[in-house]
């Protein structure tokens, strides 16, 4: 590990400088050079940034003892770089929290809106409601619109509240001094309640195939579909655990840069960006098609769980030629 010190020591000699140059294009005292570089004082945050731009290396390194090979930076790379600052860290991390439960809420919905259908057009094919087929499709359709609309208003509605902070989704950006410290202290904080969320979230998914399968054991379709219902009904109460603590994490890994979000990673994005553009409207088109089509929209859901799976194996094979 290097120290901040040691960082100093070596760059300076990296640039041919002596403490009495340095000390000049820094405008402090030699003296001032000489206790930063026997780790008697700590430069203050703007004169770290003011290092990093006579050395060409990011802040990160800096501060970052356990960061021992320097990345350098061009200068007119440097000077467009974003600086994240603590309160902006701050209020990101508490719109991302509120915004979890609401994102989560829009999926809750979302999965149990084909409920109505699903019962309405099992109960008129075997006459327990008294309603023709075309009656239970349309107060089906109408049941899953009255539960979408609001999703997708909360869906619009935390979007727009995150909107000011989509360049950490995919640009390369620097964290002031206390940013890292402050994220990475939460991020120890929350990690035990991370991994407890989701045990019970995956849990939750693997039983929600016991009804079914249970129903199998019987030989009426009404049990069949009640049990494809309740299954919806886990699955969505799972997704309300994954997603608000996912997006709890991911907020602090986008601070941290890791992951998914580390500066690799965002350099080979836009490749999957684009194919997961592309995929995704074709397959919203075969389900749709398919459902009007056919009329079977009691089973055409089944297309997003297999596709859902199928674009994971795409991501992944995306990312491994990427990085090649």
């Amino acid at each position: 590990m290097m120290i901040l010190a040691d960082k100093i020591i070596q760059e300076r000699k990296r640039n041919g400088w002596t403490q009495e140059e340095l000390a000049e294009l820094m405008n402090v005292s030699r003296q001032a050079v000489s206790k930063w570089e026997s780790a008697q004082s700590i430069p203050d945050i703007e004169k770290v940034i003011r290092l990093s731009e006579l050395f060409g290396v990011s802040t990160d390194y800096l501060f970052k003892d356990e960061l021992e090979d320097a990345e350098y930076i061009a200068a007119g790379d440097l000077e467009n770089t974003r600086k994240v600052t603590l309160a902006e860290a701050q209020d990101f991390l508490i719109v991302k929290e509120k915004t979890a439960k609401l994102i989560a809420i829009g999926v809750f919905l979302c999965i149990l809106s084909p409920i109505g259908l699903i019962l309405l057009g099992a109960g008129a094919d075997q006459k327990v409601f008294g309603i023709s087929e075309a009656m239970a499709v349309g107060l089906g359709l109408l049941l899953l619109v009255l539960f979408v609309t609001p999703a997708v208003a909360l869906f619009i509605y935390s979007g727009a509240k995150t909107a000011d902070f989509t360049y950490l989704n995919d640009e390369i950006f620097e964290t002031e001094y206390g940013v890292t410290g402050m994220v990475k202290e939460r991020q120890k904080k929350y990690h035990d309640r991370y991994v407890r969320y989701n045990i019970l979230a995956t849990c939750l998914v693997i039983l929600s195939t016991v009804p079914l399968f249970l129903s199998f054991l019987l030989t009426s379709d009404v049990v069949k579909v009640m049990a494809v219902c309740l299954l919806l009904v886990i699955v969505a109460s799972s997704m309300l655990l994954f997603i608000i603590n996912g997006i709890r994490w991911e907020s602090m890994l986008k601070l941290l840069q890791e992951g998914d979000y580390s500066k690799q990673a965002k350099e080979r994005s836009p490749a999957l960006e684009a194919i997961a553009t592309v995929y995704w409207l074709i397959l919203t088109a075969a389900y749709v098609g398919y459902s009007l089509v056919t009329g079977n929209w009691q089973i055409s859901w089944i297309i997003w769980p297999i596709g859902g799976l199928l674009y994971g194996a795409i991501a992944a094979v995306v990312n491994l030629l990427v990085k090649k």
